[in-house]
């Protein structure tokens, strides 16, 4: 039964894609907001996204709530349609705007051929962070999560290879290895801080604690590197905005809690920026 769901599932991307392809950028951004607007609390229960939002702001009003909810939606639809066209992101053959603040740093890191760690959320559309920092020089490697149907995520790890950073790294034991393997390379890493993880330890994000990985803090102990977070905002349509913060450095003697603490601090900073592009229906607090 699961399967036949995964495959009805990949069914409906594969047509909706299609659909895109004919449409262009532009009116297939502006339909997956839409679309989803109207499907995505169909498929995702309310409760969540209202449950989040009154842990992250105190007070808030359903008005805001119901706000907040609907602008999020259509920035998730908006990245569903944009998949179809992130080659054209990679090449530039969009037309539209990525600005982007803090070049010089990844510039430095280039030149002085230096390693990071860059941690960020799941804001805007962010795949586009990991593709310019690739695009900008470094050697970069990228952790994710797979998709639990297995149909889209072999369209989805196809098209993060291929246009958004080719060394993709699957989290779990074995991904770690090639983490690691990767880090004595001399190579940067890329990855997203905001989600529930099994195996991390409990960190206070707005003063509530979630499970934080805690990935960038034994990286930080182990190989004394930097950590720099990565910021991505839609200004409006398919025009952004990526800021590159300043590198972040701990004391040898600072613990993997401390670090991780600290930098579930940093992505708070980052999602007040602009509530409306973070997935509020993924259950952080679980």
């Amino acid at each position: 039964m699961k399967y036949i769901k995964y495959f009805l599932q990949f069914s409906f991307v594969v047509i909706f894609f299609s659909i895109f392809k004919i449409l262009g950028p532009k009116v297939s951004s502006n339909l997956g907001g839409k679309l989803f607007e109207i499907i995505g609390p169909i498929f995702r229960s309310k409760n969540i996204i209202k449950k989040n939002l009154q842990i992250a702001m105190n007070n808030i009003s359903n008005q805001e709530i119901n706000k907040t909810s609907k602008l999020m939606w259509n920035n998730y639809g908006r990245v569903f349609a944009e998949y179809m066209f992130i080659k054209d992101f990679r090449f530039n053959k969009l037309g539209s705007n990525i600005q982007v603040e803090g070049q010089d740093i990844l510039e430095n890191l280039k030149k002085n051929n230096h390693s990071a760690i860059f941690i960020s959320g799941h804001f805007a559309n962010f795949e586009l962070m990991a593709m310019h920092i690739e695009k900008s020089g470094l050697d970069l490697c990228a952790i994710y999560r797979p998709l639990n149907n297995i149909f889209i995520n072999k369209i989805m790890e196809r098209i993060r290879k291929k246009y958004i950073c080719k060394n993709q790294i699957k989290k779990g034991i074995g991904g770690v290895k090639n983490l690691i393997n990767f880090t004595k390379k001399n190579y940067s890493t890329a990855l997203m801080i905001d989600q529930r993880v099994s195996e991390g330890t409990l960190s206070n994000f707005f003063n509530k604690k979630a499970y934080t990985t805690t990935i960038p803090a034994q990286l930080v102990k182990k190989f004394n590197m930097p950590v720099i977070p990565v910021y991505i905002e839609r200004l409006n349509g398919l025009n952004f905005k990526i800021k590159i913060c300043k590198p972040l450095y701990f004391e040898e003697k600072s613990s993997i809690q401390y670090i991780t603490d600290e930098l579930n601090l940093v992505l708070q900073e980052m999602l007040k920026l602009n509530p409306y592009q973070w997935i509020w229906s993924h259950n952080r607090w679980k």
